[in-house]
């Protein structure tokens, strides 16, 4: 018998930022048009941008203008990434819905991904929560490293789950675990879950390693509803050599579809947009569905 799945799932999308940020530069209008086609599609968490150093990520130059230039739905969560304070008040003042704010289980990744420690950058989440929470603003506090680091192999479950304790006692709203260099398997995403005594998580799966389906799968089995995924499965971090795509939003769609789990997102739509962003970065996605398409296709208009 196999454990009842949830009857809904909670989806953002993270290709406007996870996904472009390892590319060479898209054009700002073209970045819009990406947003525009999810939120067409029917995602209602998007994150959009990130508003971090142009000289570090080049391909996030320009947030403030992304964020002004996309048609903003009242329905629609539109998130951005922020490093630090400064950061924080930027995506602020641009009028974004939610901040996500990235420390890594992995002390050696941290270093490496915002060149501070563990401990610091739990410091900087409390800086954003605060300003965030005066804005009436959300904070996903995003644990990179969760189910092990490039660096360091292993890291405890219990460390993962202490870590998450002091990101709620700084003030995060929200809690993901990312699988930052695609090391989860189901065996591990159970250990993980199971040390944080609750499945109140969203999860941030990349496929390295081709597993990020099945533990997705996993996940909702133990009653995780919230995903991370990036439209065409594009991303990685620049800072974990090796690292790949995130889970594909169109493949994850498309097997809650199969399975009744209800997202509100057409999975038809969603492969349109992979095929956008084809076009945007120059090269095919990492996607069966995008090019396959989904299991079940709508019947053609008369």
């Amino acid at each position: 018998m196999t454990a009842a799945l949830p009857a809904r799932a909670t989806i953002r999308d993270v290709g406007p930022r996870d996904g472009l940020q390892p590319e060479e530069p898209v054009a700002l209008a073209d970045r819009i048009r990406l947003v525009d086609a999810l939120v067409a599609a029917g995602l209602r968490r998007v994150e959009v941008a990130a508003f971090v150093s142009p000289k570090a990520v080049p391909a996030m130059a320009g947030s403030a203008e992304v964020v002004a230039g996309i048609a903003r739905a009242a329905d629609v969560t539109y998130a951005a990434l922020v490093p630090n304070r400064r950061g924080a008040e930027m995506a602020l003042e641009a009028g974004v819905d939610e901040l996500t704010v990235t420390v890594s289980a992995s002390e050696a990744y941290n270093q490496r991904n915002v060149r501070m420690s563990t401990d610091e950058s739990v410091a900087v989440v409390g800086e954003v929560a605060a300003l965030a929470a005066d804005a009436g603003v959300p904070v996903d506090a995003v644990v990179s490293c969760a189910f092990g680091s490039p660096y360091e192999g292993e890291i405890a479950p219990s460390e993962v789950a202490a870590l998450a304790d002091r990101l709620a006692e700084a003030g995060a709203t929200a809690l993901t675990y990312a699988d930052t260099t695609g090391m989860a398997t189901p065996r591990r995403v159970a250990e993980v879950v199971d040390a944080l005594g609750t499945v109140d998580v969203g999860l941030h799966l990349h496929d390295t390693r081709g597993t990020a389906l099945v533990n997705a799968y996993a996940a909702l089995e133990l009653g995780v509803t919230r995903f991370d995924t990036a439209v065409g499965g594009l991303g990685g971090s620049p800072f974990a050599h090796g690292a790949g795509g995130n889970l594909a939003t169109e493949e994850l769609v498309a097997l809650l579809d199969d399975l009744g789990v209800h997202t509100g997102i057409d999975v038809e739509a969603l492969a349109d947009a992979a095929l956008l962003v084809e076009e945007l970065v120059g090269r095919e996605v990492p996607s069966g569905v995008a090019h396959a398409g989904p299991r079940h296709r709508r019947a053609p208009s008369p």
